[in-house]
């Protein structure tokens, strides 16, 4: 077989203009943008410094850092919707995808290489003309720069609420290394291996409902520990689920090659956990939860992210009709800067829904297990039910987000889920300075799987979870005295929090919908007020 040729001509496309480049001169200059010369040199150093930097970074970041990763990524549902945005970016002239020509060139620069930039793509890739979207990328670059700007645009309008000031005292969070859990293998039908569970008893021999805890994507139970811990010590006993399939062991093998990476596909194995734990419970398979009357008032669902998901859909939100037609267009602009909606938009692969219907079984809890309420820290479901929110719940809910959450964006993902909740003693938390992994901590011999920036852990994350932890005991107590939970504006140890009810929810909606300096307009995916 002769070997495969890269392309002969490229071109570059930006404000409708098209040039065609020479590729050792566009690696020239992102190397060096103000020695570099010859024509391509001029022209791209007319751009914007901030897009010229952008462009750049674009060109010269690794695609895929690692050989074995980059193969299961490709192989997998998440990988197959980032090439056909790709695809949309490095066209044919006549504009068709270069999808097919992506995948295969992906796997042989991968296989040569191990690590794969966009200018070693352009290079590889076959074809006797292809056409560079330099505007498109530079668009996929701005949208995370735009989605920074319409939440400080949110969090100027959320400033104009009139909610009161309360300033409040951190708990005294206990030392974790003296406290430990018990360790509880729950075996399950649909597992081939027990379910393990960290069990926290209730040190205070109080009337409480219990506390099932599910990490997110790529948790592990260890990173809500600090929470499971300081409930416990307050009278709350937690169960915490460990979910195989998608939890670090998992994200770790994908890392390593040996699997594709998790995504919504685990959460139907997720719910049944749930509901092997509750069943359990129910019939008397699991430890003491604490002295009694612990843990006999009900229990309360909490998750971070997809566990927070997880317990909403349990408790009784199934996903809104139409939810197929509404990722087909979603993903036809697929945004980035919005990673939730990628899985969101996998369920109908997952479950099989086409056009519409509901794209998971009925809830779970339906008469065995007294649900009391849901606590869902950087929940998301915007295209799930982009009508009517939480208006189907009629339980106490507790959504919490961050200011700096570019995962869950949480004007997209909390508010326009929250402004329709049907209880009065929901809330809506929205954290300054909080990031979509603020809840989580790395405690002991614990290994993040992923080491992240400031600008994606957010501020002082101690402190904020020390706040997450008092609104949340406040939320729990509030179960039976509901008025220790008031709207308001918290401070905490230099931490600010806004907590709102859905009228107030809605009053923040309007704000950001009429600000002039809004650079998107209404929030996507619910009608005005």
């Amino acid at each position: 077989m002769p070997p495969v040729r890269a392309a002969q001509q490229l071109e570059v496309e930006l404000d409708g203009l098209r040039l065609p480049i020479d590729l050792a001169q566009l690696e020239d200059w992102s190397r060096n943008p103000d020695t570099s010369d010859g024509d391509l040199a001029i022209w791209l150093n007319l751009l914007d410094p901030a897009d010229r930097a952008s462009l750049i970074r674009l060109l010269r970041a690794p695609l895929i850092k690692e050989r074995s990763f980059g193969l299961q990524l490709l192989n997998s549902w998440t990988g197959e919707r980032m090439l056909q945005e790709l695809g949309g970016l490095l066209t044919r002239p006549d504009g068709a995808t270069t999808l097919a020509e992506l995948d295969s060139t992906l796997r042989r620069v991968l296989e040569r290489r191990g690590v794969v930039t966009a200018l070693n793509l352009l290079e590889a890739l076959p074809g006797e003309s292809l056409v560079l979207r330099l505007d498109g990328l530079l668009n996929l670059a701005q949208r995370w720069r735009l989605q920074i700007q319409e939440q400080e645009v949110a969090m100027g309008q959320l400033h104009r609420l009139r909610v009161p000031l309360r300033n409040s005292r951190a708990h005294a969070l206990p030392g974790l290394a003296r406290l430990k859990p018990q360790r509880v293998e729950l075996s399950v039908a649909h597992r081939p291996t027990p379910l393990p569970l960290e069990l926290w008893p209730s040190r205070v021999a109080r009337p409480s409902p219990w506390l099932v805890m599910m990490p997110g994507l790529g948790g592990n139970s260890t990173e809500l520990s600090w929470l499971a811990a300081s409930l416990s010590a307050q009278g709350w006993p937690v169960l915490v689920v460990e979910h195989p399939g998608s939890n670090g062991q998992a994200m770790r093998a994908s890392l390593q090659g040996d699997l594709p990476p998790p995504g919504a596909e685990s959460l139907p194995g997720r719910l049944a956990d749930l509901q092997a734990v509750l069943e359990a419970r129910r019939d008397g398979l699991l430890p003491p939860l604490g002295p009694p009357p612990a843990g006999e008032q009900g229990v309360v669902l909490v998750g971070h992210s997809l566990g927070g998901l997880t317990a909403l859909m349990a408790a009784g939100l199934v996903p809104e009709r139409g939810l197929g037609e509404r990722c087909r267009q979603d993903l036809a602009a697929l945004s980035l800067t919005n990673l939730s909606r990628l899985l969101q938009c996998q369920l109908p692969q997952v479950t099989g829904e086409s056009s519409g219907g509901s794209a998971l079984p009925d809830p779970l809890l339906q008469g065995s297990t007294r649900l009391r309420g849901v606590v869902a820290y950087n929940g998301f479901g915007s295209l799930l039910w982009p009508g009517g929110g939480l208006a189907a719940l009629d339980l106490p809910v507790l959504l919490v987000g961050g200011s700096l959450d570019l995962v869950t964006p949480p004007v997209q993902e909390q508010l326009n889920l929250f402004q329709d909740a049907a209880h009065p003693f929901s809330r809506l938390v929205l954290v300054e300075g909080g990031s979509h992994f603020s809840p989580v901590r790395i405690v002991g011999d614990g290994k993040a799987v992923f080491r992240l920036g400031d600008e994606l852990v957010g501020v002082e994350p101690r402190k904020v979870q020390e706040l997450l932890l008092s609104i949340t005991l406040e939320f729990l107590e509030g179960l039976d005295h509901p008025s220790l939970l008031p709207p308001q504006r918290r401070q905490q140890n230099g931490v600010v929090a806004y907590v709102l009810d859905a009228a107030q929810a809605r009053r923040w909606s309007s704000l950001i919908r009429t600000s002039p300096a809004d650079p998107a307009g209404p929030p996507a995916g619910r009608p005005a007020r």
